[in-house]
């Protein structure tokens, strides 16, 4: 029983996520440094990314329970391995310790992380079925943990950490409304008003690209205006050939199961990247 216990929160918490939210406030203190910022603050801005993260996914899936009874009936709550209650702990335990972290590292960096959580929470609560808002309150989560990394080492305003939180914030749209593209029979059953379900799925996915595309041209930015030199290019025109060749799949894929695989490959093509912009740092 415990197994099941600790196997369920692992699974709703899908630690993949968090992680990658943890990578983003990372890269912002780097990127807004220029070089690695100190080990408590490198730990202190991982720790609010990931638990905050963390907490609004798994608010997802306690608001999600009644859907996912019908469309995925073995994740941890529908399947009984976790209670409702024991979702609510863990959230509000994941988001306890994120803001401690955030409190820990100054004033405002605690009141962006309330801020950070509450869009998670709104979105999740209310606004999952309010179609482009949604998406928007959903992408605007992902760019705030860049500009959070930049606030804790004391450069919110840096260009660079903008242009970063640009392209997070687009290719989180591009995906969430692919995601929508995917998921139609279940955003059926909470009335959603999703882009696919209001003009179909090909638009979705159409608009979709638009928006990967658009990453791929502010991804330029920082080279054009020299902010950034020859490795962040030769790793940017990686991460951005791997982007190019999964929009395309995305969009002719036939089912949504490889839609999802197009998504994914998007998905880990831009957090290989990061991980690589930063563990670059060591030989720059």
């Amino acid at each position: 029983m415990y197994h099941k216990k600790v196997k369920g929160v692992v699974q709703i918490f899908r630690p993949e996520l968090p992680f990658a939210a943890g990578i983003c406030v990372l890269l912002g203190e780097i990127i807004a440094l220029g070089k690695f910022p100190s080990w408590s603050e490198m730990t202190l801005g991982f720790i609010c990314g990931f638990f905050i993260s963390g907490s609004a996914i798994v608010l997802n899936d306690y608001f999600d329970l009644e859907v996912d009874r019908i469309n995925a009936p073995n994740r941890p709550l529908p399947s009984g391995i976790l209670s409702p209650f024991e979702a609510i702990l863990l959230a509000g335990v994941a988001a306890f310790i994120g803001w401690a972290a955030a409190f820990a590292i100054s004033l405002p960096a605690f009141i962006l992380c309330i801020v950070f959580w509450g869009i998670g929470f709104l979105y999740n609560w209310k606004f999952k079925a309010a179609g482009l808002l949604g998406n928007l309150m959903v992408s605007a989560s992902v760019a705030i943990t860049f500009i959070l990394g930049g606030m804790i080492v004391g450069g919110p305003w840096n260009k660079i950490v903008w242009c970063f939180a640009l392209i997070g914030f687009f290719l989180d749209l591009g995906e969430e409304i692919a995601g929508d593209a995917m998921d139609m029979e279940g955003d059926k059953q909470r009335g959603s008003k999703s882009i696919a379900l209001v003009y179909g799925r090909s638009v979705a996915l159409t608009l979709s690209a638009s928006f990967f595309g658009l990453v791929v041209l502010i991804s330029f930015i920082p080279v054009v205006f020299h902010w950034l030199g020859a490795g962040y290019l030769l790793l940017i025109i990686i991460t951005d050939t791997l982007t190019v060749v999964f929009t395309v799949r995305l969009l002719k894929s036939k089912t949504s199961a490889e839609g999802v695989k197009s998504m994914r490959g998007i998905y880990l093509g831009a957090l290989v990247g990061m991980l690589a912009f930063i563990l670059g740092q060591f030989f720059l």
